[in-house]
């Protein structure tokens, strides 16, 4: 935990709280340094502030307020490991350790990203979040598809039918064996939120 020390104008006090609040926060004190000004102190968890409060709070002040903070000692909480699952095959650079209560939201919100993130592959790519063997979100990114009819007019129905049964068991042999590459850039852009 972490005792953080925020200065701000008063006219943003109240979306400064909102955001330490949905942080998992609580407020110690709230103090006016002088006629336009308000000091608010609160207790907040490490891994809450160490990816991206700072910029919130300077995006919800346009900037003037100021955010500072020491450490507040050792608090118990219940924590999960949240993995992200490609194709059944756990990526440990994307796995985080989060609070229960943010699990799901967190595996939606990180599967969604990847969605976007991950180029479009010869193959489908499932995309879960799971936390120990329960999967909490899950997403689909669907592969590249070959219109191989595209060729055929007309004619036997039964031709058409082959073609496409070849393109599904082609596709079900390079599951088997497709290596997922992830752009480098991927694994900050999911962290952030």
């Amino acid at each position: 935990m972490v005792l953080g020390t925020i200065i701000t104008p008063e006219k943003y006090m109240f979306k400064i709280i909102s955001e330490c609040m949905e942080r998992r926060g609580v407020q110690k004190s709230s103090v006016n340094i002088d006629g336009s000004r308000v000091m608010l102190q609160f207790v907040l968890p490490l891994n809450e502030i160490i990816i991206d409060f700072h910029d919130n709070i300077k995006s919800l002040t346009s900037g003037f307020a100021s955010f500072d903070y020491e450490d507040h000692g050792y608090v118990a909480s219940a924590l999960v490991k949240l993995d992200i699952v490609l194709n059944g095959v756990v990526v440990d650079a994307l796995s985080s350790m989060v609070h229960i209560s943010k699990a799901q939201a967190v595996g939606k919100r990180m599967c969604a990203k990847l969605v976007e993130i991950i180029p479009r592959q010869m193959v489908h790519i499932a995309i879960q979040a799971v936390v120990g063997s329960k999967v909490v979100a899950r997403e689909n990114l669907k592969a590249f598809r070959k219109d191989v009819t595209a060729k055929l007019y007309g004619g036997d129905v039964t031709r058409r039918q082959k073609l496409l049964k070849q393109q599904a068991e082609g596709k079900k042999k390079m599951r088997k064996v497709a290596n997922i590459n992830l752009p480098r850039e991927t694994f900050i852009d999911v962290l952030k939120r």
